[in-house]
């Protein structure tokens, strides 16, 4: 049996999102039936042994609570091979072995010479260039070998993955065919012989080459069992020379191997000393020397340590939802293997710890070690080895394998490994808190690069990095890459973007090219055949969207590097203190062109002449312009100075206490900001007794105006009364009072009516409501017959405790986290609006989707919080479809007031009243039980439909974004599927007030009362304040037909009112005169039922909305009986 190569592990692409349970089987394959397990009174409450006391104590000491401990036993049973499984594995191993043996001779011809081989089988190798020295015939292996993860035991589901080295025979091969890719080029013949010769069996079922970890020098077979076992499991053979039968010395990291008059067919007089070393060629050569060795370094340090395999089963599975495993430069499951058996070797951690203790302590060293600086190495006698300061010349990552030869981190970036690093740390904070589900968070939650960073672009025609390469004078790096232009490349984009982003970013990713697979029968694939390479950005909130790029002083030595890079865009400038420094001013005078800065910058690097990247190539994913902030914050000064003026206010009976703001607007959230409005009086009449505004007959319906709700609070009195109606009096005096004190002293023109005062103001409207602490209380009191005082809860005191306690308070804490997160506002309107567009505004309401919004900030686990509106969009969409709502409560920590008791007590309290409870649970520091955001709704089927939704939209948009041959029209995922409805009921757009807001707002010919031009100004006649007749007609047919039907529409210019019959309506019911409306008779023999009169009742749609419904569209027969 053969010792595995490092890179010879590549697993499974995705880890398990949701355990499966699979039958329980006995040997036989027959399901096994459990009976349960009799137990005397003496076994059941027999002392815990020593072992199970370790138990306890070890859940106890080292996990948060024991069922983290449960869930990762059940976790590594999920990801372990089961016993049939290996079975089939090893006899498939067998029956390629038998074949392989059996591989017939073929004459020796040269290398280049490829008519051995019949048309149907390719070589997997690209021949550039295409001379090669040598001769070549095929023979049988000279040994077949099991390598890698499944004789170590690491083999771990859903792809299954198992390695057997084939050794190439001694006389097929030369000492020096290390020189000039001569040995690559033999390994990919052999492969090629192997394939042809396996074409012809039936035993095997399909053929693929691909290469290993995206490494165009190591190509593979792939072969899958026949039948349907076919997707079960892989078997990757790879091609090997003899042990030893090359020195290792040849593979110094300062040594070349490539010369460059073979490369590129040019004479040259350079010797071999003066020709450049070729470190990862060398690294690619020496990797199929040692995988039999490597095997029997990591089977001896798992023999000693009982929780090895597990241990790196949970570092692959955590390596994988980050996708980090795969790929060219990735950290596969090999090195996770290596990293812990270094952790072993140097003592850092011990053999007895459990699989947890090795996940823990390996994500420490991770995030506390930088390799990039400070390599590692597993060589027990590194004299006669190379140093790790010469591997830290030729590699930017560097771990050293046993023979200490090799670098096993030789293809990977630093931003890589800086990405491991951030991921590690980040997680091993996430498992410190008691509060976060650490076990789901981090092992069961895929973190795709869309989802994971703040901005992501992709550079698309990568063909043209060969114009780089040569722009670069990267012939040396191109030779060494073996003419693989994106990975020669990408270090030096990489290394131009990081010093470009500076400040602004506190990490930069890029993904890894995957591995190829293509037929047999065809030819390797090009370079540029790989998909668009995508870079991640993770922004600093507070340096990212700045204008002013500060470069150095004019007279420093860095001024002329400073200029060299940002071109024609750097300037001097002087500065207020003084200073005179090189610098750029970026584009940038709204909320939404600032956060594109880092866009222009980027763009800028890659137009550059090293790169000449059109900016059509460089495909790069951002929400588009108009975020609102500006119209936000209009609303938010306008309404700070009103509360100055309210509190300044003299000649009120009582002195006002608070002024708090109870409107979505007021905490950045409101989907379409209340924008300042000038009136064009010639479209109003003016109404006799108050002298506001009505528009004329015949016009459209006026411009809405929101009236902002702002909650003023009185301070309390003896005087106050004790009966409900005379507070409601006392109340609406208070309105007309401050009514007459700011239009006596601001000049404001105000309304005041028995619930609130409306005051115009700056072009916007404020609805002020009085409010008295003690009233909810006296609503809740009453006395009954036997005079005594009877304090019961009823929905009206909850409705007015919810207007002025609750809503102010959820949104100056709202407030507070905007000013926290720049983008949070922007993600609840991107939020609010799909929940709108897809027609679930009356199910998840704003406050509820505020709160939803704000856990992905509090609560982010396992991601940072988002730093762009778009990336937090995703998530939100993410977390709808995903959460589990019916068992978990969404825990929503506002200003971190709870603990971890405050969660245990929260969830524990949830679980013993589930059936009571609303269905979506969100608790926060004021509501840990009842969840009174979401009493109301949404109801089970409505959940369950916006999880279906949430789930496509989110499959959609991120298709869009990281597909860059789609059109990009986020739009798509805002259009609502009206399939399922029943009927449609078709509006006027003239009277949809919002209709400008639609996802698809047609072209508009017509007034709504409203000057485009000038400043809005206070006083003046009031216009016409929250009159949406679409909103005013859906009421009216809830409160007609609710039993009926559920009506759904867009709030925000839906032009679509969508009806869905309730099934149990159209029940026939017993007849009684009571209950015949909407209804008509049916007389079967001696019963007389009552149904609905669909067609009575689509009438009367029509009668109810005269003049906003503009047509009735029956979509489905489900009324027939």
């Amino acid at each position: 049996m053969v010792p595995t190569d490092s890179t010879n592990e590549k697993q499974d692409e995705e880890a398990p999102l949701k355990a499966k349970r699979s039958k329980p089987e006995g040997a036989d394959g027959e399901e096994v039936v459990y009976q349960p397990v009799k137990l005397s009174r003496s076994d059941l409450y027999r002392p815990p042994t020593a072992e199970e006391l370790n138990q306890l104590k070890e859940a106890e000491s080292l996990f948060h609570c024991s069922l983290l401990k449960m869930k990762m036993e059940e976790l590594l049973k999920e990801v372990a091979l089961r016993e049939r499984r290996k079975q089939q594995i090893d006899s498939f191993i067998q029956t390629i072995t038998k074949l392989l043996q059996a591989v017939p001779d073929s004459p020796e011809v040269e290398v280049s010479d490829l008519s051995w081989l019949s048309g149907a089988v390719k070589i997997p190798f690209l021949l550039v260039p295409k001379t090669s020295k040598g001769k070549f015939h095929m023979a049988p292996p000279a040994s077949v070998d099991l390598i890698g993860s499944y004789p170590l035991g690491t083999c771990i589901k859903p792809r299954v993955m198992a390695d057997l080295a084939v050794t190439i025979p001694a006389d097929i091969l030369h000492p020096k065919d290390v020189i000039n890719q001569r040995y690559p080029r033999k390994r990919a013949l052999y492969l090629a012989g192997l394939a042809q010769y396996l074409t012809s069996s039936s035993d095997i079922g399909t053929m693929r080459y691909s290469c290993l970890h995206g490494n165009r020098l190591r190509p593979v077979l792939l072969l899958t069992p026949p039948g349907k076992d076919s997707s079960s499991f892989t078997v990757r053979v790879h091609a090997c020379p003899p042990p030893g039968f090359f020195k290792p010395s040849r593979f110094h990291p300062q040594r070349n191997n490539i010369r460059t008059e073979w490369y590129t067919g040019l004479q040259t007089s350079q010797s071999e000393s003066s020709e450049p070393p070729t470190p990862h060629y060398n690294s690619s050569v020496l990797g199929d020397l040692l995988p039999r060795a490597h095997l029997q370094f990591l089977s001896a340090v798992s023999s000693q340590c009982s929780a090895f395999a597990d241990g790196v089963a949970l570092l692959k599975v955590w390596l994988r939802q980050r996708e980090l495993d795969q790929g060219a430069g990735c950290f596969n499951g090999f090195l996770a293997s290596m990293l812990l058996a270094y952790l072993l070797t140097t003592h850092r951690i011990s053999n007895t710890m459990t699989a947890y203790q090795l996940l823990r302590n390996s994500l420490n060293f991770l995030a506390s070690t930088d390799l990039t600086v400070n390599g590692i190495s597993l060589a027990k006698d590194p004299d006669s080895t190379p140093s790790l300061a010469e591997f830290h010349s030729a590699f930017q990552v560097v771990f050293v394998d046993p023979s200490g030869h090799l670098n096993m981190c030789a293809d990977m970036t630093a931003c890589t490994y800086k990405q491991l690093q951030h991921e590690a740390s980040v997680s091993i904070q996430f498992w410190d808190n008691p509060t976060v589900d650490g076990f789901h968070a981090l092992l069961m939650t895929p973190k795709p690069m869309i989802r994971t960073s703040d901005h992501v672009f992709q550079l698309c025609d990568l063909v043209k990095l060969q114009f780089s390469c040569k722009k670069l004078n990267l012939l040396s790096e191109l030779m060494d890459h073996s003419g693989n232009y994106v990975q020669t490349v990408l270090p030096f984009i990489l290394s131009l973007l990081q010093q470009g982003l500076g400040q602004r970013i506190c990490l930069l990713t890029h993904s890894l090219s995957p591995d190829p697979e293509w037929s047999v029968e065809s030819e390797a694939p090009k370079y540029k055949a790989q998909p668009p390479l995508s870079f991640g950005l993770l922004l600093r909130p507070e340096l990212a969207a700045s204008v002013l790029e500060r470069g150095p002083p004019a007279d420093s030595p860095k001024a002329a590097e400073f200029r060299q890079l940002w071109g024609f865009r750097s300037e001097l400038r002087r500065f207020q203190d003084g200073a005179i420094t090189e610098a750029v001013l970026w584009d940038g005078k709204s909320t939404c062109q600032k956060r594109l800065v880092p866009r222009q910058i980027i763009t800028h690097l890659l137009f550059c002449p090293c790169f000449f990247f059109i900016p059509q190539c460089i495909h790069y994913n951002v929400q588009v312009p108009s975020t609102g902030e500006e119209e936000s914050l209009l609303v938010v000064q306008s309404y700070d100075d009103l509360s100055r003026k309210l509190w300044r206010l003299e000649g009120l009976p009582l002195s006002i206490t608070s002024v708090q703001g109870a409107h979505p607007a007021l905490r950045y959230t409101q989907v379409f900001p209340p924008q300042p409005l000038k009136l064009d009086y010639s479209f109003f009449d003016r109404e006799k007794t108050q002298r506001s505004l009505v528009p004329k007959d015949g016009k459209p319906c006026p411009a809405y105006i929101t009236p902002i709700t702002v909650i003023c609070h009185m301070e309390g009195s003896g005087k106050w009364p004790h009966d409900r109606l005379a507070i409601r009096h006392i109340r609406t005096a208070f309105h007309i009072k401050l009514g007459e004190l700011l239009k006596k002293h601001h000049n404001y023109t105000c309304r005041p009516s028995p619930t609130h005062l409306d005051v115009w103001k700056d072009g916007l409207v404020f609805r002020i409501q009085v409010a008295y602490h003690r009233e909810p209380q006296v609503l809740r009191e009453s006395v009954n017959a036997e005079g005594l005082l009877v304090v019961r809860d009823n929905e009206e005191a909850q409705a007015l405790e919810m207007a002025t306690i609750h809503k102010p308070l959820l949104t100056s804490t709202l407030h507070g986290l905007q000013q926290q997160h720049p983008c949070f506002g922007a993600v609840c309107r991107l939020a609010k609006r799909w929940l709108g567009a897809q027609l679930f505004s009356e199910d998840i309401t704003e406050d509820t989707a505020d709160l939803l919004v704000a856990s992905l900030f509090l609560q982010p686990a396992p991601f940072t919080p988002p730093g762009s509106p778009q990336v937090g969009f995703l998530r939100f969409l993410h977390l709808l479809s995903s959460f589990d709502w019916r068992n978990n409560p969404l825990i929503v920590n506002l200003n971190n007031h709870l603990t971890a008791a405050d969660y245990t007590e929260i969830k524990n309290d949830f679980m013993a009243s589930r059936e009571s409870l609303p269905v979506m649970f969100i608790a926060t520091p004021k509501d840990k039980k009842l969840s009174m955001w979401t009493k109301r709704a949404p109801c089970v089927q409505m959940l369950q439909r916006v999880v279906v939704v949430a789930a496509e939209s989110l499959k959609v948009v991120e298709r869009q974004l990281m597909d860059g041959t789609q059109m990009q029209d986020v739009r798509v995922a805002m259009r609502p599927p009206l399939d399922a409805y029943d009927v449609l009921i078709h509006l006027n757009p003239k009277q949809v007030p919002l209709l400008s807001q639609a996802v698809d707002p047609p072209t508009v010919t017509f007034s709504r009362g409203v000057v485009t031009s000038g400043l809005a100004q206070s006083g003046g006649a009031l216009p016409v304040i929250d009159y949406n007749p679409v909103s005013l007609y859906l009421t009216e047919l809830r409160e007609a037909f609710g039993d009926l039907a559920l009506f759904f529409c867009d709030p925000y210019g839906g032009t679509v009112i969508a009806v869905l019959w309730k099934p149990k309506a159209f029940i026939p019911a017993p007849f009684k005169t009571s209950q015949v409306s909407a209804r008509r008779v049916e007389v079967r023999g001696e019963e007389v039922n009552t149904v609905p009169n669909v067609e009575a009742i689509l009438e009367d749609f029509q009668v109810m909305g005269q003049g906003l419904v503009k047509s009735i569209e029956a979509r489905t027969e489900k009324w027939s009986f």
